[in-house]
């Protein structure tokens, strides 16, 4: 590490030093993110944008990857936000359509994302009564 360039990532007001390389082991990533590296494979299921690439059945994260870790990890333990609630902020961010609550909404369709965020309720429930 003694000859790398360093990057500034500034996400709110946390001052993150990132290695000038490509790739980043998982942990690297946890390490970096200081997250447990079963909260981020679970990440990787839950939060479509998460895909790092996988090679010989390793993982390898780029800048952009970790640039997202971050930003889920702030949205869920820094502002409070719910895995739903985090899942809609980052969709609305990168442009997808959610319907929005008092605007005439589909009722149909609040009904299928209510349903969607149960889903992934008990999924999560059930994740965490197996881990723990």
């Amino acid at each position: 590490m003694a000859n790398l360039k360093q990057d500034n990532l500034h996400i709110q007001q946390l001052e993150i030093e990132l290695p000038d390389k490509k790739y980043f082991t998982i942990g690297e990533v946890v390490k970096i993110c200081q997250l447990k590296s079963h909260v981020l494979r679970y990440w990787e299921q839950v939060f479509p944008q998460l895909e790092p690439s996988k090679r010989r059945g390793r993982r390898y994260y780029q800048h952009d990857d970790l640039e997202l870790v971050l930003e889920i990890k702030s949205l869920l333990h820094e502002q409070g936000f719910t895995i739903p609630g985090a899942k809609a902020r980052l969709a609305k961010k990168n442009n997808a359509v959610l319907p929005e609550v008092g605007v005439n909404p589909n009722q149909d369709s609040v009904i299928s994302i209510l349903q969607t965020m149960q889903k992934e309720l008990q999924e999560f429930k059930a994740y965490i009564a197996k881990r723990f």
